[in-house]
């Protein structure tokens, strides 16, 4: 680690979807990968800890318990929890997608209120969710009234459990840029609920770095945390307005691509010391950017990236750190010494 990221104050924490790294979905391989790049923090999304893949939303009482005790041997803890929360059908109306209606209060009942389950069983206060699926091909914002009604209700539902609800950007959603994203955060008005940025997710719709910016910019104030994707716009690829989220190939990593992460990360460094103490307020380990680097492919509601893709990414994130100036911690042999009782 470079002196510059060794005294910069305050931190980011660097967390990762763990899921991201394994060719497998193991868990012994999703948690070696994340221990030998030094990390501590990881997404639970999708992990195979019982002989099948599963997403975390399926996991049971006994597969959530052996993942948590298995996480302990590996020195991890749990950051968010990657639900898919949020990624249905606003509306019952046949729109050509695949993506399915629930009716909500049912969705309420069961999904998320699963969801805030394994946030409680996993020890985080985070649990990172979406916006709805407006009709495909229609504008978006005449579909944030209603879809800020749900959401103010999933929100309720968790403020009641003591945990927090991620908002993240992205495309084909109703928030799919920051200007949409802030709008459904201040109509939900609730500490309880903060904005999930992800680069990625805003230069897929083929949107360069000034955009990626000011959208990020946008939804600032009701930042909570920060996803690391990166993507490099196919310039021959024709921009219909909808992502076809079964193709994404073109994710690179956070130094490569046109998001433009250093200036992102250094209007970020600007507000870190208000953002940090408002997410410690809040249960998290501090200001988490989180990565889901999809190097080697990204779908609707996963990606990958192989054990050799996030080191990759990691390294990469670090770099783009060290240059702005935004200090990050990697275990070192203090915490090898602690975890043995030295």
């Amino acid at each position: 680690m470079s002196e510059t990221s060794s005294t910069a104050k305050p931190k980011i924490v660097i967390s990762a979807f763990s899921d991201e790294a394994a060719n497998s979905k193991a868990a012994v391989e999703q948690f070696a990968v994340l221990a030998a790049l030094g990390l501590e923090y990881y997404s639970l999304r999708f992990i195979n800890i019982s002989g099948t893949v599963k997403n975390v939303m399926a996991l049971d009482a006994a597969e959530l318990k052996a993942v948590k005790a298995l996480q302990v041997d590996y020195g991890l803890k749990v950051a968010t929890i990657g639900s898919p929360i949020g990624k249905v059908k606003l509306l019952d109306q046949e729109d050509g997608s695949h993506n399915k209606f629930v009716p909500f209060a049912q969705y309420l009942q069961n999904d998320v209120a699963s969801a805030i389950e394994r946030a409680h069983t996993m020890e985080t206060k985070l649990i990172r969710g979406f916006s709805f699926y407006h009709p495909r091909g229609t504008d978006p914002w005449p579909h944030v009234p209603q879809a800020a009604d749900q959401l103010a209700a999933i929100v309720e539902k968790c403020a009641a459990a003591g945990v927090v609800f991620g908002l993240e950007v992205e495309a084909n959603l109703i928030g799919q840029n920051g200007k949409l994203l802030a709008e459904l955060a201040r109509r939900v008005n609730s500490p309880h609920m903060v904005c999930i940025y992800d680069g990625g997710n805003i230069s897929s719709q083929n949107l360069h770095a000034v955009r990626c910016l000011e959208e990020f910019q946008a939804m600032r104030d009701y930042l909570g945390w920060v996803h690391i994707k990166d993507y490099a716009i196919d310039s021959s690829l024709e921009w219909t307005g909808v992502v076809d989220e079964e193709r994404l190939k073109n994710f690179v990593p956070a130094d490569e691509g046109d998001t433009g992460h250093e200036a992102i990360f250094r209007d970020l460094k600007s507000i870190l010391p208000a953002l940090e103490q408002k997410m410690i307020a809040i249960g998290a380990p501090g200001v988490i950017l989180e990565l889901e680097p999809h190097l080697k492919g990204g779908g609707q509601f996963g990606g990958f990236s192989g054990p050799d893709g996030l080191g990759v990414a990691c390294r990469s994130l670090c770099n783009v750190l060290d240059y702005v100036g935004i200090g990050y911690e990697l275990r070192t042999m203090a915490h090898i010494r602690k975890a043995r009782g030295f």
